[in-house]
């Protein structure tokens, strides 16, 4: 829940207001869709409950090169969308500290030290940084969840009004919003990930998938509809801070300033659950020899304080590009790629449902229940979807991006 919801739900009222009730249709859509695909990494986690989650289930599957790919194009998204969450989060500390935010310099070096600050929390232990995400996931949903049932009081029904948009249909519009709603979902497959460092991984990382995206599902839900109930489309639409306008309606500046305080707290939690995906994906990619080898070195700590620095150092040098003068574009495309490099992996995980065994007699190595092919394929159907959705040029450079592995998997393999 801490890597899920991250910035982006605290602006995507502000998105959808122009798209009325089917806001709420596509919610409950993009919502399915989301639990089919957690099922899918449930059942993988039970049957097969290996560090590397994703890239495991696509190598035991298909092989190493598409394993390492899926497990190249996914750190690049995880280590570049740490330096979305880090500026982020200093851009929600706006109202408190203007000078410092609207300072390029001041505000990248906290950006930086943010990341540096939760990079070290992971070296320190998993159980750490586990204890910072609880803390920070609890005080992100406070003000979501306050929001949005409170502004179910007071809600105008008139707000959810679906104007005809010129040249698109109702469908056009309904599948615009559930490319936009994806986003708020995407994250849903962390917890497969550092298998090797949970306790009964077989039990405990199905449970944490699947409760983890139905709350998630059912808050966004209802801030949404609490939001949009408050604040009419016309000024919705052009809303910066959407929960923050809401809280000010409701309940006066104070809350304002609160709901602001629980934004900045919600990037800086995804923060470090992404940090954590840095240094534990190549970790298990590394020990198959798959990654180059540093990435396997564990600390006195027993965490990958190698890879989570080269991490800390990558995402340290795209967040200075973004403060540099002229590459601001060249920083949000990276981000834009990133988000497909996250719905690959679904697609080859829906598929390997059907290769990787059920525990059992050997004869019965490949069968799989069928109520697990049903959901498995529907996964497939829904993340070869919002792949479409995510725009041609973006499916055009990211399959250019995993390309670009290619080089370093000849490399990793010549010296092994």
């Amino acid at each position: 829940m801490g890597n899920m919801i991250g910035s982006g739900v605290f602006l995507l009222p502000a998105s959808l207001a122009p798209y009325g009730g089917l806001s709420i249709v596509g919610w409950l859509i993009t919502a399915t869709g989301s639990v089919l695909v957690a099922l899918v990494f449930a059942r993988l986690a039970r049957i097969h409950p290996v560090a590397g989650g994703l890239y495991a289930y696509t190598r035991r599957a298909f092989g190493d090169l598409p394993g390492f790919l899926v497990a190249w194009g996914y750190w690049i998204s995880a280590w570049s969308a740490n330096a979305a969450l880090a500026v982020a989060f200093v851009g929600y500390l706006d109202p408190f500290f203007p000078g410092m935010v609207r300072n390029p310099a001041s505000a990248g070096a906290a950006a930086i030290a943010a990341l540096w600050l939760l990079t070290a929390v992971n070296i320190i232990g998993i159980r750490a940084a586990a204890r910072v995400q609880i803390v920070t996931t609890a005080l992100k949903i406070l003000p979501l969840l306050l929001i949005g049932i409170a502004g179910l009081f007071v809600l105008n029904p008139s707000h959810f009004a679906v104007t005809p948009t010129e040249g698109a249909s109702v469908g056009a519009n309904i599948f615009v919003v559930m490319t936009l709603t994806l986003w708020a979902f995407l994250g849903l497959e962390v917890a497969t990930i550092p298998a090797g460092s949970i306790r009964d991984p077989r039990r405990t990382i199905p449970r944490a998938t699947m409760t983890g995206v139905l709350v998630a599902a059912t808050l966004y839900l209802v801030a949404t509809i609490g939001v949009m109930g408050v604040i009419p489309p016309s000024t919705l639409g052009s809303s910066s801070a959407p929960f923050a306008d809401a809280a000010r309606a409701l309940f006066g500046d104070t809350a304002a300033a609160l709901v602001a305080i629980g934004a900045a707290i919600s990037c800086f939690g995804a923060l470090n659950g992404w940090i954590l995906v840095v240094g534990q994906l190549p970790l298990a990619i590394a020990r198959d020899g798959l990654f180059p080898a540093a990435f396997a070195r564990l600390s006195s700590r027993g965490t990958p304080a190698v890879g989570l620095a080269i991490g800390g150092v990558l995402t340290t040098a795209l967040i200075a590009t973004n403060y540099s003068r002229g590459l601001v574009a060249l920083f949000t495309f990276i981000i834009l790629l990133s988000t497909l490099s996250t719905l690959v992996p679904y697609v080859f995980c829906s598929l390997a449902s059907f290769l990787i065994a059920e525990p059992g007699p050997e004869k019965r190595a490949r069968a799989v229940p069928a109520g697990a092919a049903v959901i498995a394929a529907l996964a497939f159907v829904y993340a070869m979807a919002a792949i479409g959705g995510a725009g041609q040029e973006t499916v055009y450079w990211g399959f250019l991006l995993l390309l670009a592995g290619l080089p370093v998997y000849v490399f990793v393999k010549r010296n092994s």
